[in-house]
């Protein structure tokens, strides 16, 4: 149960200003507050949520408990990556207006995206993908909302600021855990 917890708290904090929440802000800021564009991205992120237990679930079987916390280390170093990365804030064309094409980038987005590794990395530690992966989704969903619901507070720059700090906070929790899992 920690890890729904755990996985939820984490996904929220890391989940700010990611490029699927600026992509959804975006779109609800140009075209309004659609519905389908909140709909799909909420399937579109349990599905990518999804996928990260199923990861996990294959993983923690092959490492012993010491390897688990090495894997989860890589994890949180791709997820700080990630949030450490610059990203481009050009303003987005969106002819069509067409789901699927938001549904293709919000795919591609979040498949390497911070909040999906931190996923990853809390079923692995806690031994828990089931319940990481409903607290991540969960988690990416009440993010996708408030980007769809507030789409002019992601366009400030704080937020971009504020994501580079926690891609700090990241590394460093990456770097604790790995040189945990080499002491124990």
């Amino acid at each position: 149960m920690s890890g729904l917890y755990f996985a939820f708290l984490c996904v929220l904090v890391a989940g700010l200003g990611a490029r699927d929440q600026t992509t959804v802000a975006a779109l609800s800021a140009r075209q309004g507050s659609r519905p389908g564009v909140l709909l799909t991205g909420i399937l579109v992120s349990l599905a990518t949520a999804a996928f990260a237990a199923w990861a996990a679930y294959f993983t923690i079987p092959l490492l012993v408990p010491k390897a688990r916390l090495v894997m989860a280390a890589i994890a949180l170093a791709l997820a700080a990556g990630e949030s450490l990365w610059p990203f481009a804030t050009r303003r987005m064309e969106e002819p069509t207006a067409s789901l699927g094409a938001l549904a293709i980038v919000l795919l591609a987005h979040q498949l390497t995206d911070a909040a999906r590794f931190l996923i990853f990395a809390i079923a692995v530690t806690f031994a828990a993908p089931v319940s990481a992966g409903i607290g991540g989704a969960a988690g990416a969903a009440v993010m996708l909302a408030a980007g769809w619901l507030l789409p002019e507070t992601f366009a400030d720059r704080r937020v971009r600021t504020a994501r580079r700090a926690m891609g700090a906070v990241l590394l460093l929790a990456a770097l604790v855990v790995f040189f945990q899992a080499m002491t124990s």
